[in-house]
């Protein structure tokens, strides 16, 4: 079983204002990141395959199925 901050969050990007590395209406992976969370960020894998903190208002979170979720993850 994971624990909570094992489990793995998708967010629907809604704005990306002065990002290049970031696309409207794609899904990105956000990596937990409870401290960035905490100051209205959150730590996305953007285009250049790097994490990079990017404000919460920028994404919606969304649930996927865990076939959808295994697809969109990062390779480790």
């Amino acid at each position: 079983m994971k624990k909570a901050n094992e489990t793995h969050k998708f967010a629907l990007c809604i704005g990306n204002k002065d990002c290049e590395d970031l696309e409207k209406r794609k899904i990105y992976q956000v990596l937990a990141d409870d401290d960035a969370e905490k100051e209205g960020y959150f730590r996305i894998v953007d285009e250049s395959g790097e994490d990079y903190l990017y404000p919460q208002s920028y994404f919606i979170l969304v649930s996927l199925p865990r076939e959808a979720e295994e697809a969109l993850q990062v390779a480790k």
